[in-house]
Protein backbone atom coordinates (compact mmCIF):
# COMPACT_ATOMS: atom_id res chain seq x y z
CA UNK A 1 0.00 0.00 0.00
CA UNK A 2 1.19 3.50 -0.88
CA UNK A 3 0.03 6.55 0.99
CA UNK A 4 0.23 10.28 0.53
CA UNK A 5 -1.74 13.47 0.95
CA UNK A 6 -2.86 16.08 3.41
CA UNK A 7 -5.41 15.34 6.12
CA UNK A 8 -7.61 18.09 7.54
CA UNK A 9 -7.88 16.72 11.05
CA UNK A 10 -10.97 17.13 13.19
CA UNK A 11 -10.67 19.33 16.26
CA UNK A 12 -9.24 17.80 19.39
CA UNK A 13 -11.95 16.01 21.35
CA UNK A 14 -10.59 16.75 24.83
CA UNK A 15 -10.18 20.46 24.08
CA UNK A 16 -13.60 20.66 22.38
CA UNK A 17 -15.33 19.31 25.49
CA UNK A 18 -13.45 21.75 27.69
CA UNK A 19 -14.05 24.73 25.39
CA UNK A 20 -17.81 24.24 25.79
CA UNK A 21 -17.70 23.59 29.54
CA UNK A 22 -15.31 26.44 30.35
CA UNK A 23 -17.32 28.76 28.11
CA UNK A 24 -20.45 27.77 30.03
CA UNK A 25 -18.99 28.62 33.46
CA UNK A 26 -17.25 31.83 32.33
CA UNK A 27 -18.71 35.36 32.25
CA UNK A 28 -19.92 36.51 28.83
CA UNK A 29 -20.02 35.02 25.34
CA UNK A 30 -17.17 32.73 24.26
CA UNK A 31 -16.56 31.87 20.61
CA UNK A 32 -15.09 28.53 19.58
CA UNK A 33 -13.65 27.67 16.17
CA UNK A 34 -12.47 24.29 14.93
CA UNK A 35 -14.69 22.37 17.34
CA UNK A 36 -15.02 18.62 16.84
CA UNK A 37 -18.49 17.80 15.53
CA UNK A 38 -18.70 14.30 16.97
CA UNK A 39 -21.27 12.39 18.97
CA UNK A 40 -19.35 12.80 22.24
CA UNK A 41 -18.95 16.58 21.90
CA UNK A 42 -22.62 16.89 20.92
CA UNK A 43 -23.42 15.07 24.18
CA UNK A 44 -21.58 17.75 26.14
CA UNK A 45 -23.43 20.49 24.26
CA UNK A 46 -26.76 18.75 24.87
CA UNK A 47 -26.12 18.39 28.62
CA UNK A 48 -25.13 22.05 28.91
CA UNK A 49 -28.21 23.18 26.98
CA UNK A 50 -30.38 21.13 29.35
CA UNK A 51 -28.82 23.15 32.18
CA UNK A 52 -29.83 26.45 30.57
CA UNK A 53 -26.62 27.28 28.70
CA UNK A 54 -27.18 28.85 25.29
CA UNK A 55 -24.93 27.21 22.67
CA UNK A 56 -25.24 27.92 18.96
CA UNK A 57 -25.28 25.30 16.20
CA UNK A 58 -22.18 23.10 16.46
CA UNK A 59 -22.12 22.77 12.67
CA UNK A 60 -21.54 26.52 12.22
CA UNK A 61 -18.00 27.78 11.54
CA UNK A 62 -18.04 29.66 14.85
CA UNK A 63 -19.82 28.25 17.90
CA UNK A 64 -20.90 30.72 20.57
CA UNK A 65 -21.39 29.80 24.23
CA UNK A 66 -23.24 32.17 26.54
CA UNK A 67 -21.60 31.82 29.94
CA UNK A 68 -23.78 31.47 33.02
CA UNK A 69 -20.93 32.00 35.49
CA UNK A 70 -19.86 29.70 38.29
CA UNK A 71 -23.32 28.81 39.58
CA UNK A 72 -25.75 30.23 37.06
CA UNK A 73 -27.01 26.96 35.61
CA UNK A 74 -30.63 25.97 36.12
CA UNK A 75 -32.02 22.66 37.33
CA UNK A 76 -32.78 20.33 34.39
CA UNK A 77 -36.31 19.18 33.70
CA UNK A 78 -35.19 15.69 32.68
CA UNK A 79 -32.20 13.35 32.97
CA UNK A 80 -28.92 14.59 31.52
CA UNK A 81 -27.96 12.13 28.77
CA UNK A 82 -24.20 11.86 28.23
CA UNK A 83 -24.55 9.25 25.49
CA UNK A 84 -21.25 7.35 25.20
CA UNK A 85 -19.08 10.14 26.63
CA UNK A 86 -17.14 9.50 29.83
CA UNK A 87 -15.54 12.93 29.52
CA UNK A 88 -18.95 14.61 29.51
CA UNK A 89 -20.04 12.65 32.57
CA UNK A 90 -16.95 13.11 34.70
CA UNK A 91 -16.17 16.74 33.91
CA UNK A 92 -19.79 17.81 34.25
CA UNK A 93 -19.95 16.02 37.61
CA UNK A 94 -17.39 18.54 38.85
CA UNK A 95 -19.50 21.46 37.60
CA UNK A 96 -22.74 20.00 38.98
CA UNK A 97 -21.18 19.39 42.39
CA UNK A 98 -21.25 23.16 42.98
CA UNK A 99 -24.72 23.92 41.55
CA UNK A 100 -27.56 24.34 44.03
CA UNK A 101 -29.85 21.64 42.64
CA UNK A 102 -30.08 17.92 41.99
CA UNK A 103 -29.42 16.41 38.55
CA UNK A 104 -29.36 12.85 37.31
CA UNK A 105 -26.90 11.72 34.64
CA UNK A 106 -27.56 8.76 32.33
CA UNK A 107 -25.80 7.28 29.32
CA UNK A 108 -25.83 4.41 26.86
CA UNK A 109 -25.18 0.79 27.86
CA UNK A 110 -21.43 1.09 27.38
CA UNK A 111 -21.06 4.29 29.41
CA UNK A 112 -23.33 2.92 32.14
CA UNK A 113 -20.79 0.15 32.79
CA UNK A 114 -17.89 2.56 33.31
CA UNK A 115 -16.81 3.35 36.91
CA UNK A 116 -17.80 6.71 38.37
CA UNK A 117 -16.72 6.04 41.96
CA UNK A 118 -13.36 7.65 41.27
CA UNK A 119 -15.28 10.89 40.60
CA UNK A 120 -17.89 10.63 43.34
CA UNK A 121 -15.38 10.04 46.15
CA UNK A 122 -13.45 13.33 45.91
CA UNK A 123 -16.57 15.34 45.07
CA UNK A 124 -18.40 13.81 48.03
CA UNK A 125 -15.44 14.79 50.20
CA UNK A 126 -15.97 18.36 48.96
CA UNK A 127 -19.61 18.28 50.08
CA UNK A 128 -21.63 17.11 47.08
CA UNK A 129 -24.07 14.21 47.29
CA UNK A 130 -24.08 11.18 44.98
CA UNK A 131 -26.55 8.35 44.55
CA UNK A 132 -26.12 5.37 42.20
CA UNK A 133 -28.72 2.95 40.93
CA UNK A 134 -26.27 0.15 40.03
CA UNK A 135 -22.87 -0.14 41.71
CA UNK A 136 -20.85 2.96 40.81
CA UNK A 137 -22.07 3.28 37.23
CA UNK A 138 -24.78 5.36 35.63
CA UNK A 139 -27.50 6.40 36.34
CA UNK A 140 -25.84 8.78 38.81
CA UNK A 141 -27.70 11.48 40.75
CA UNK A 142 -25.69 14.50 41.91
CA UNK A 143 -26.88 16.88 44.63
CA UNK A 144 -24.80 20.04 44.45
CA UNK A 145 -24.36 22.86 46.91
CA UNK A 146 -21.78 24.75 48.95
CA UNK A 147 -18.42 23.03 48.73
CA UNK A 148 -15.30 22.94 50.87
CA UNK A 149 -11.69 22.80 49.77
CA UNK A 150 -9.92 19.51 49.10
CA UNK A 151 -6.49 17.95 48.86
CA UNK A 152 -6.76 14.70 46.88
CA UNK A 153 -4.22 11.97 46.22
CA UNK A 154 -5.78 9.49 43.76
CA UNK A 155 -4.40 5.97 43.55
CA UNK A 156 -4.79 5.96 39.76
CA UNK A 157 -3.75 8.94 37.65
CA UNK A 158 -6.70 10.33 35.68
CA UNK A 159 -7.03 13.61 33.81
CA UNK A 160 -10.81 13.36 34.09
CA UNK A 161 -10.73 13.04 37.88
CA UNK A 162 -8.23 15.90 38.14
CA UNK A 163 -10.37 18.05 35.83
CA UNK A 164 -13.56 17.33 37.77
CA UNK A 165 -11.90 18.47 41.01
CA UNK A 166 -10.49 21.62 39.40
CA UNK A 167 -13.89 22.50 37.91
CA UNK A 168 -15.61 21.86 41.24
CA UNK A 169 -13.05 24.10 42.95
CA UNK A 170 -13.64 26.88 40.45
CA UNK A 171 -17.44 26.66 40.45
CA UNK A 172 -17.52 26.35 44.25
CA UNK A 173 -14.87 29.06 44.66
CA UNK A 174 -12.82 26.90 47.03
CA UNK A 175 -9.15 25.84 46.94
CA UNK A 176 -8.27 22.36 45.67
CA UNK A 177 -5.10 20.37 45.21
CA UNK A 178 -4.58 17.13 43.28
CA UNK A 179 -1.38 15.12 43.73
CA UNK A 180 -1.25 12.42 41.05
CA UNK A 181 1.01 9.35 41.01
CA UNK A 182 2.02 10.18 37.42
CA UNK A 183 1.47 12.95 34.90
CA UNK A 184 -1.79 13.08 32.91
CA UNK A 185 -3.26 15.35 30.23
CA UNK A 186 -3.18 18.97 31.31
CA UNK A 187 -5.68 20.63 28.96
CA UNK A 188 -7.93 21.79 31.81
CA UNK A 189 -5.04 23.47 33.62
CA UNK A 190 -3.77 25.16 30.46
CA UNK A 191 -7.21 26.37 29.40
CA UNK A 192 -8.16 27.65 32.86
CA UNK A 193 -4.85 29.52 33.15
CA UNK A 194 -5.38 31.05 29.70
CA UNK A 195 -8.64 32.46 31.07
CA UNK A 196 -6.96 33.99 34.11
CA UNK A 197 -7.71 31.33 36.73
CA UNK A 198 -5.06 30.85 39.44
CA UNK A 199 -4.01 27.31 38.55
CA UNK A 200 -0.52 26.22 39.59
CA UNK A 201 1.40 23.15 38.49
CA UNK A 202 4.42 21.61 40.16
CA UNK A 203 5.53 18.22 38.89
CA UNK A 204 2.53 15.90 39.06
CA UNK A 205 0.64 18.21 41.45
CA UNK A 206 -1.85 20.88 40.47
CA UNK A 207 -3.74 23.39 42.58
CA UNK A 208 -6.49 25.97 42.11
CA UNK A 209 -6.84 29.06 44.30
CA UNK A 210 -10.21 30.86 44.35
CA UNK A 211 -10.48 34.38 43.06
CA UNK A 212 -12.00 36.31 40.20
CA UNK A 213 -14.35 34.74 37.69
CA UNK A 214 -13.04 33.65 34.30
CA UNK A 215 -14.01 35.99 31.45
CA UNK A 216 -15.30 34.74 28.12
CA UNK A 217 -12.35 33.77 25.93
CA UNK A 218 -12.16 32.80 22.24
CA UNK A 219 -10.83 29.28 21.61
CA UNK A 220 -9.33 27.87 18.43
CA UNK A 221 -9.41 24.09 18.81
CA UNK A 222 -6.30 22.44 17.29
CA UNK A 223 -6.25 19.11 15.43
CA UNK A 224 -6.74 16.01 17.56
CA UNK A 225 -3.44 14.11 18.12
CA UNK A 226 -5.37 10.92 18.86
CA UNK A 227 -6.95 11.17 15.41
CA UNK A 228 -3.60 12.10 13.86
CA UNK A 229 -2.03 8.96 15.34
CA UNK A 230 -4.16 6.74 13.09
CA UNK A 231 -2.71 8.36 9.98
CA UNK A 232 0.81 8.44 11.41
CA UNK A 233 0.42 4.71 12.01
CA UNK A 234 -0.93 4.21 8.49
CA UNK A 235 2.05 6.08 7.03
CA UNK A 236 4.46 4.03 9.13
CA UNK A 237 2.99 0.80 7.73
CA UNK A 238 2.92 1.97 4.09
CA UNK A 239 5.38 0.97 1.38
CA UNK A 240 6.02 4.57 0.36
CA UNK A 241 4.67 8.12 0.53
CA UNK A 242 4.21 10.78 3.18
CA UNK A 243 1.15 12.04 5.03
CA UNK A 244 0.89 15.70 6.07
CA UNK A 245 -1.13 16.48 9.20
CA UNK A 246 -1.40 20.26 9.74
CA UNK A 247 -2.43 22.02 12.94
CA UNK A 248 -1.93 19.07 15.32
CA UNK A 249 -1.97 19.67 19.06
CA UNK A 250 1.47 18.51 20.23
CA UNK A 251 0.88 18.95 23.95
CA UNK A 252 3.60 16.89 25.70
CA UNK A 253 0.93 14.87 27.48
CA UNK A 254 -0.65 13.82 24.18
CA UNK A 255 2.27 12.82 21.93
CA UNK A 256 3.20 9.52 23.56
CA UNK A 257 1.94 7.55 20.56
CA UNK A 258 4.12 9.59 18.20
CA UNK A 259 7.15 8.91 20.42
CA UNK A 260 6.43 5.18 20.38
CA UNK A 261 5.98 5.16 16.59
CA UNK A 262 9.36 6.87 16.25
CA UNK A 263 10.93 4.29 18.59
CA UNK A 264 9.44 1.58 16.38
CA UNK A 265 11.24 3.18 13.43
CA UNK A 266 8.60 5.42 11.84
CA UNK A 267 9.85 8.66 10.29
CA UNK A 268 8.05 11.61 11.87
CA UNK A 269 8.94 15.30 11.77
CA UNK A 270 7.36 18.49 13.07
CA UNK A 271 7.24 21.85 11.34
CA UNK A 272 5.97 25.34 12.26
CA UNK A 273 5.70 24.83 16.03
CA UNK A 274 3.65 27.60 17.66
CA UNK A 275 1.43 28.16 20.69
CA UNK A 276 -2.31 28.84 20.47
CA UNK A 277 -4.49 29.33 23.54
CA UNK A 278 -1.88 27.73 25.79
CA UNK A 279 -1.51 24.65 23.57
CA UNK A 280 1.52 23.87 21.35
CA UNK A 281 0.53 23.24 17.72
CA UNK A 282 2.55 22.06 14.70
CA UNK A 283 2.33 20.33 11.31
CA UNK A 284 3.26 16.65 11.51
CA UNK A 285 4.72 14.71 8.59
CA UNK A 286 4.76 10.88 8.73
CA UNK A 287 6.49 8.43 6.39
CA UNK A 288 7.15 4.66 6.34
CA UNK A 289 10.17 2.74 7.59
CA UNK A 290 11.12 -0.76 8.74
CA UNK A 291 9.36 -1.24 12.06
CA UNK A 292 10.48 -3.14 15.15
CA UNK A 293 8.69 -4.16 18.32
CA UNK A 294 9.09 -2.10 21.49
CA UNK A 295 8.24 -2.18 25.18
CA UNK A 296 5.74 0.43 26.35
CA UNK A 297 6.31 1.13 30.04
CA UNK A 298 3.57 1.96 32.58
CA UNK A 299 4.75 5.56 32.97
CA UNK A 300 4.18 6.12 29.23
CA UNK A 301 0.61 4.87 29.24
CA UNK A 302 -1.24 8.06 30.33
CA UNK A 303 0.08 9.94 27.28
CA UNK A 304 -1.09 7.28 24.80
CA UNK A 305 -3.94 5.39 26.48
CA UNK A 306 -6.39 6.08 23.64
CA UNK A 307 -3.86 5.15 20.95
CA UNK A 308 -2.96 1.70 22.32
CA UNK A 309 -5.37 -0.19 20.01
CA UNK A 310 -3.72 1.53 17.03
CA UNK A 311 -0.22 0.78 18.34
CA UNK A 312 -1.20 -2.86 18.81
CA UNK A 313 -2.26 -3.04 15.17
CA UNK A 314 1.00 -1.40 14.03
CA UNK A 315 2.89 -3.90 16.22
CA UNK A 316 1.28 -6.75 14.29
CA UNK A 317 3.47 -5.70 11.34
CA UNK A 318 6.65 -4.82 13.30
CA UNK A 319 9.59 -7.17 13.62
CA UNK A 320 9.73 -8.84 17.01
CA UNK A 321 7.59 -8.42 20.10
CA UNK A 322 5.71 -5.41 21.46
CA UNK A 323 4.78 -5.53 25.14
CA UNK A 324 2.43 -3.14 26.99
CA UNK A 325 1.98 -3.11 30.78
CA UNK A 326 0.43 -0.68 33.24
CA UNK A 327 -2.64 -0.20 31.06
CA UNK A 328 -5.37 -1.79 33.19
CA UNK A 329 -7.46 1.34 32.52
CA UNK A 330 -8.07 -0.09 29.02
CA UNK A 331 -10.41 -2.65 30.55
CA UNK A 332 -12.91 0.04 31.60
CA UNK A 333 -12.95 2.18 28.46
CA UNK A 334 -15.82 2.03 25.93
CA UNK A 335 -15.05 -1.69 25.89
CA UNK A 336 -12.51 -3.99 27.52
CA UNK A 337 -9.93 -2.87 24.99
CA UNK A 338 -7.29 -5.35 26.16
CA UNK A 339 -9.56 -8.34 25.55
CA UNK A 340 -11.04 -6.91 22.37
CA UNK A 341 -7.73 -5.91 20.76
CA UNK A 342 -6.21 -9.32 21.42
CA UNK A 343 -9.30 -11.25 20.29
CA UNK A 344 -9.53 -9.25 17.07
CA UNK A 345 -5.82 -9.53 16.29
CA UNK A 346 -6.12 -13.30 16.63
CA UNK A 347 -9.27 -13.27 14.53
CA UNK A 348 -7.43 -11.71 11.59
CA UNK A 349 -4.39 -14.00 11.92
CA UNK A 350 -1.97 -12.03 14.10
CA UNK A 351 -0.24 -13.39 17.19
CA UNK A 352 -1.23 -11.71 20.46
CA UNK A 353 -2.10 -12.54 24.05
CA UNK A 354 -3.50 -10.73 27.07
CA UNK A 355 -1.74 -9.62 30.22
CA UNK A 356 -3.73 -8.53 33.28
CA UNK A 357 -2.78 -4.91 32.59
CA UNK A 358 -1.81 -4.97 28.94
CA UNK A 359 -0.94 -7.23 26.03
CA UNK A 360 1.84 -8.74 23.96
CA UNK A 361 1.83 -8.67 20.15
CA UNK A 362 4.35 -10.53 17.98
CA UNK A 363 4.67 -9.08 14.51
CA UNK A 364 4.87 -10.97 11.26
CA UNK A 365 4.40 -10.55 7.54
CA UNK A 366 1.72 -13.23 7.23
CA UNK A 367 -1.51 -12.32 5.37
CA UNK A 368 -4.22 -10.89 7.59
CA UNK A 369 -7.92 -11.41 7.00
CA UNK A 370 -11.02 -11.90 9.08
CA UNK A 371 -13.84 -10.21 10.94
CA UNK A 372 -13.45 -7.57 13.66
CA UNK A 373 -15.99 -7.12 16.45
CA UNK A 374 -15.97 -3.52 17.73
CA UNK A 375 -18.68 -3.64 20.42
CA UNK A 376 -19.38 -0.08 19.35
CA UNK A 377 -15.86 1.09 20.28
CA UNK A 378 -14.64 3.78 17.86
CA UNK A 379 -10.94 3.25 18.62
CA UNK A 380 -11.19 -0.46 17.79
CA UNK A 381 -12.94 0.24 14.50
CA UNK A 382 -10.39 2.83 13.37
CA UNK A 383 -7.33 0.85 14.50
CA UNK A 384 -8.34 -2.23 12.53
CA UNK A 385 -9.44 -0.06 9.63
CA UNK A 386 -5.85 1.20 9.44
CA UNK A 387 -4.47 -2.32 9.68
CA UNK A 388 -6.74 -3.51 6.87
CA UNK A 389 -5.89 -0.57 4.61
CA UNK A 390 -2.16 -0.81 5.24
CA UNK A 391 -1.84 -4.56 4.65
CA UNK A 392 -4.41 -4.97 1.91
CA UNK A 393 -5.97 -7.65 4.06
CA UNK A 394 -9.63 -8.53 3.85
CA UNK A 395 -10.54 -7.23 7.31
CA UNK A 396 -14.27 -6.66 7.84
CA UNK A 397 -15.36 -4.20 10.56
CA UNK A 398 -18.76 -5.08 12.02
CA UNK A 399 -19.73 -1.50 12.95
CA UNK A 400 -17.62 1.06 11.04
CA UNK A 401 -20.13 3.83 11.80
CA UNK A 402 -19.12 3.86 15.48
CA UNK A 403 -16.02 5.86 14.42
CA UNK A 404 -18.38 8.85 14.37
CA UNK A 405 -18.06 9.11 18.15
CA UNK A 406 -14.69 10.83 17.69
CA UNK A 407 -13.98 11.10 13.94
CA UNK A 408 -17.06 11.33 11.69
CA UNK A 409 -15.06 11.66 8.44
CA UNK A 410 -12.47 8.96 9.25
CA UNK A 411 -13.36 6.48 6.51
CA UNK A 412 -13.46 9.15 3.83
CA UNK A 413 -10.05 10.48 4.91
CA UNK A 414 -8.62 6.96 5.02
CA UNK A 415 -9.75 6.29 1.46
CA UNK A 416 -8.29 9.63 0.32
CA UNK A 417 -4.71 8.87 1.40
CA UNK A 418 -4.46 5.18 0.45
CA UNK A 419 -3.82 3.84 -3.00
Amino acid sequence: MKTGGRIALPGDKSISHRALILGAISEGRSEVTGILRSADVRSTASVLRSLGVEISDLDAPVVSVEGTGRRGMRAPSADLDAGNSGTTTRLMAGVLAAQRFRARMVGDASLSRRPMGRISKPLTAMGAGFAFSHGDGLPMAISGGDLRGLTWRPEVASAQVKSAILLAGYCGDVPVEVHEPSATRDHTERMMRARGADVRVEGTSVSFLPGRAMPATPTAVPGDPSSAAFFAGLAALAESGEVELPGVCVNPGRVGAFSVLERMGARLRYDGLREDGGEPVATLYAAPAALRGVTIEPDEVPSLIDELPLLACVAARAEGETRVTGAAELRVKESDRIALVVANLRSVGAEAHELPDGFVVRGSGRPLAGSVVTRGDHRIAMAFGVLGAATGGDIAIDDPDCAGVSYPSFWAELAKVTR
